[in-house]
């Protein structure tokens, strides 16, 4: 049941009077994986973002020192992924349910006397989400240190082993993806599949993107007939090793740095 996650660190595997008896309760690291079940192009599975979250969750959690406090709960499999529903397999949560998940499993967490959480995000079709969800919890409990992550934005090396090219547009099911998946879930890929397509840049003005400061709304049917973005045919297990090997320590971290961090206070 904890697949990737040290069964030691699988909140579940708790029991109540585990729960009531733990001590410093309020500096312990809750953390809430979310991801997606999503088409990730021709040579992907379906759950790309979710293997991945839990999957450098499970190697930092296994690398961090014993003595911090730090727990997984389950993946939360489901997101917001509509940008991607025109392709088959694809299952999408509303704004709206997926908002309303994650409040109630915070509200839960926070009644069962825990006041960190981060809420460790893998899809990039939700960040926005995570962040008013965060904002939410804390406004209604303001003693509740809600961190909405984005599994990526951690310290690592990714970008140093993409093409300049990958780097600056690849986003979907591309080198970085699909080499950490060959890492992860090596029988799950399918390298022969693997294509390159990279998305049409808005030619009616110079100054938009469609990430970026000024961008423009779109649906993955819009850019993409594989649904892949990006380079997958470059992907690599040894880079994916490599990138697997440098989030999670960027993970290790971030877990540090929450655990020790203090409530914010107005000079």
């Amino acid at each position: 049941m904890h697949s990737f996650i040290p069964p030691e660190r699988f909140f579940p595997y708790l029991t109540w009077t585990d729960i009531q008896a733990m001590p410093n309760k309020e500096n312990v690291v809750i953390i809430q994986p979310v991801g997606a079940i999503e088409q990730h192009g021709p040579h992907l599975p379906l759950i790309v973002d979710a293997a991945i979250g839990v999957g450098v969750l499970g190697e930092a959690l296994k690398k961090l020192d014993a003595s911090i406090p730090a727990y997984a709960l389950p993946t939360l499999y489901y997101g917001k992924s509509n940008e991607h529903w025109h392709f088959p397999g694809t299952i999408t949560l509303s704004t709206a349910t997926l908002t309303a998940v994650i409040m109630e499993m915070g509200e839960s967490i926070y009644r069962a006397g825990f006041r960190k959480l981060v809420l460790m995000n893998s899809h990039g079709g939700q960040p926005q989400v995570m962040q008013m969800v965060a904002r939410d919890l804390h406004i209604q409990y303001d003693d509740f240190l809600v961190f909405p992550l984005f599994t990526w934005r951690v310290p690592n090396i990714t970008k140093e082993l993409l093409t300049l090219k990958e780097a600056a547009e690849g986003m979907h099911a591309g080198d970085a993806e699909t080499s950490i998946m060959l890492s992860l879930l090596p029988e799950q890929v399918k390298m022969a599949a693997a294509v390159a397509e990279y998305p049409p840049i808005p030619k009616q003005s110079s100054s938009l993107s469609l990430e970026g400061n000024l961008p423009v709304s779109w649906a993955t049917k819009d850019i993409s007939k594989s649904g892949v973005i990006g380079d997958a045919t470059t992907a690599t297990k040894e880079k994916g090793d490599r990138i697997l090997e440098s989030v999670s320590n960027g993970w290790v971290q971030a877990i540090q740095d929450i655990y020790n961090f203090q409530p914010l206070k107005p000079h």
